[in-house]
């Protein structure tokens, strides 16, 4: 079975004025189908791959019988499908606050408040292209303010992700062109689970 695209369960203008109904289908309908396209293309070489959950190909990416490009490629583009996924979910106008999440993370940073200055300081800092993410360390179960660079996933790193913002500049360059923490604002608008 081939990976495929996940529907949307909101439609492309739900987080207007935020998040702008274009880059929204840009993002799903170009972006995302590219790395779903790209990690098929990659894995179909390998029979025995096929139908393995993208989380089981990330998260033994090293121990893959496949050639370096085939590997490189299932690291970008399933993570790109991984992390993508997991980022509609998080962006769903329908989410209700976490009030168990919401309490964790004050524990942890401060405040939901702190918790929030220190993720979008961690996104406006994180060179070039990547994710900014809330992850609970898979030694220790403590949440933590991660930067992951390009497609890279948590699970590779044996982190749970919590929550993720795509800090790649097709994210939001439609509406905000360069101005990263105009952006997270706008995304702080729209999410609704903490």
């Amino acid at each position: 079975m081939k990976f495929e695209l996940p529907k949307l369960e909101y439609a492309y203008d739900a987080l207007e004025p935020h998040i702008d109904a274009k880059t929204m289908e840009i993002h799903h309908t170009k972006h995302h189908q590219t790395y779903v396209d790209k990690l098929n293309a990659a894995v179909e070489k390998y029979p025995d791959l096929v139908g393995r959950p993208i989380e089981e190909l990330l998260m033994s990416l090293a121990d893959l019988k496949v050639e370096e490009a085939d590997r490189t490629a299932i690291r970008n583009h399933g993570g790109g499908h991984f992390n993508h996924s997991l980022f509609w979910k998080y962006l769903d106008p329908t989410n209700q606050k976490d009030e168990l999440l919401a309490k964790e993370i004050a524990s942890a940073f401060g405040s939901v408040e702190d918790f929030k200055k220190q993720f979008a300081d961690s996104a406006v800092k994180l060179f070039g292209s990547g994710w900014t993410w809330l992850v609970r360390n898979g030694s220790n179960s403590k949440l933590e303010i991660k930067n992951l660079p390009n497609q890279d996933a948590p699970i590779m790193s044996g982190m749970q992700p919590i929550l993720g913002l795509d800090v790649w500049e097709h994210a939001y360059y439609l509406k905000h062109q360069n101005k990263r923490a105009e952006y997270i604002e706008s995304w702080w608008n729209v999410l609704k689970m903490i």
